[in-house]
């Protein structure tokens, strides 16, 4: 459902599974949070960055503003993938600071946060990242990140700094712009911590200018501002399922397939247990159990008491659970996101709590000068390079040669004309018609068909001679990926120092679309 969800999003289709972030944007600035001890949550983000060793003057501005009565806050988040991850993480930050910017005033300050995805334990989703050099070889990292611990409790080690170190050093990129970005990687790295404290502080070191500041939810300070959330859905542990299966049934209904779906027994806790694990936690009678211990919920609270941090909320919890914590204006969300918040509505309620606006995430494909260049003598873009590359460049190769048998214009006039013929046989005998528009349809589709494979075999003859459709796959669909969501941001500061982040941070929030290096 995540790309029906967020097209239906933009087009302002479903205002009955979440509150649009255009159009509400007013209101939800004239409401209040005046439960929630902002001096309190500030503090514990200041003791936070304190230990994270980036507490210097951006972020104490951002304190300052958000221990203000009336702060909001502009929320996103990812896990913590290797050295930022693929660029749509440092996207979203990006996006969430410009917004910020955008909404803030001296009587109702607004500040952008990152929200760290320390407690995710799914080490194959973060534990590799793929960067590509001037010479055009992607090189990719891939860490050895313990599966089934929170990616918080694992700890740096040497050897992942060693790996990290050579793929510098085989880095074809001007040697002033490696070297600044190994200076950023080394100052990460130099402070040691988790492997999600390295992703936060290569984060900070990016976008605190921007107004950004991090928050790593299992930071006992902040966890511990988070345990009354976690209390309550532990009275009743079902209710949010409950609700999200509702909401499962309404989208099914609507035509969309749900998302997130809550199997019958499964709460929205995970529990950290002895061994390092963290487990899913199900009903089983008065009980809630994973597979290896049973629990009371007494025993839970105990827990929660002596260590806040070992109790995490699931994928249908974890928003409620940011937003109890934080005075939450807008949430910038990916496709994914969105097809979740779909579903969460009415989860918020049950913590006294209204949902935020879901804001898209601003969304681009760089395009370095030789792409630029080639894009605009193929007369395409790079999501139709991304839906058919070799399509694309054979359709060119075709009408810089004259081949007018792969033109869509001779299909166009073959198409007319078996419209007119099909038309004419049903006049003569209305028998035929049926026929005649079948074989029309099917002759079209047929030499559609034969076009695009005399397309793809140019291209293909083109990239033995030329290896332009390899170029276009590297930059804009690195190993079948489109590129926001393969490529590491750092790529683009390797090779071209710091004009893509100054790129980034001047555009309008919520931009989408293809932005040229210069």
């Amino acid at each position: 459902m995540a790309n029906s969800a967020a097209a239906e999003f933009r087009q302002g289709g479903m205002t009955g599974y979440f509150r649009l972030a255009h159009g509400a944007t007013a209101q939800a600035l004239g409401e209040t949070r005046p439960d929630l001890d902002r001096a309190a949550l500030a503090q514990a983000l200041r003791a936070y960055h304190r230990d994270l060793g980036t507490l210097d003057a951006q972020v104490e501005a951002g304190l300052a503003h958000l221990a203000h009565p009336a702060s909001r806050v502009v929320v996103t988040g990812q896990q913590a993938g290797a050295l930022t991850g693929p660029a749509y993480a440092v996207h979203k930050g990006a996006d969430a600071a410009l917004l910020a910017r955008q909404l803030h005033t001296d009587q109702r300050p607004v500040v952008a946060v990152y929200w760290v995805a320390s407690q995710d334990h799914d080490a194959a989703e973060v534990a590799s990242t793929t960067l590509l050099d001037r010479s055009e070889t992607l090189h990719r990292l891939s860490l050895d990140v313990p599966a089934g611990v929170p990616v918080g409790r694992v700890s740096w080690r040497s050897e992942w700094t060693v790996q990290v170190r050579a793929l510098l050093d085989a880095f074809d990129g001007p040697a002033e712009h490696v070297a600044a970005v190994r200076r950023r990687i080394d100052a990460a790295l130099a402070g040691g911590g988790s492997y999600a404290d390295v992703f936060a502080r290569l984060l900070h070191g990016l976008l605190a200018p921007a107004g950004l500041l991090v928050l790593d939810p299992l930071h006992p300070a902040l966890a511990r501002l988070m345990a009354p959330a976690l209390a309550r859905e532990l009275h009743d542990p079902l209710a949010s399922s409950a609700a999200i299966e509702a909401a499962a049934a309404r989208l099914e209904r609507d035509g969309f397939v749900p998302q997130l779906r809550r199997p019958p027994g499964a709460t929205n806790l995970f529990v950290e247990e002895d061994d390092g694990q963290r487990r899913l936690l199900r009903a089983e009678g008065t009980a809630l159990a994973t597979e290896t211990r049973r629990y009371t919920r007494a025993e839970l609270l105990a827990l929660l008491e002596a260590d806040p941090s070992r109790l995490t909320p699931a994928a249908g919890l974890r928003p409620a659970v940011q937003d109890a914590l934080l005075p939450t204006l807008a949430f910038v969300v990916g496709p994914g996101e969105i097809a979740y918040g779909a579903q969460l509505r009415d989860v918020y309620p049950l913590h006294g709590l209204q949902q935020p606006l879901l804001w898209p995430r601003l969304s681009v494909t760089w395009l370095e000068p030789p792409v630029a260049r080639l894009l605009r003598r193929l007369e395409a873009g790079a999501a139709q390079v991304q839906a058919d590359p070799e399509g694309v460049l054979g359709r060119a190769l075709a009408r810089e040669r004259g081949a007018a048998a792969a033109a869509q214009g001779r299909l166009d006039a073959l198409n007319a004309e078996l419209h007119t013929l099909s038309a004419e046989l049903g006049a003569l005998d209305p028998t035929l018609a049926g026929a005649a528009e079948r074989t029309r349809t099917r002759t079209v589709a047929r030499v559609a068909h034969l076009q695009r494979l005399a397309a793809r075999a140019l291209a293909r003859a083109e990239d033995e001679r030329s290896g332009q459709l390899t170029r276009l796959k590297r930059h804009l669909l690195p190993n079948g990926v489109p590129q926001e969501r393969e490529l590491n941001f750092l790529t683009f500061l390797l090779k071209h120092g710091d004009m893509p982040r100054q790129q980034l941070l001047s555009l309008p929030p919520g931009w989408q679309g293809e932005l040229e290096i210069p």
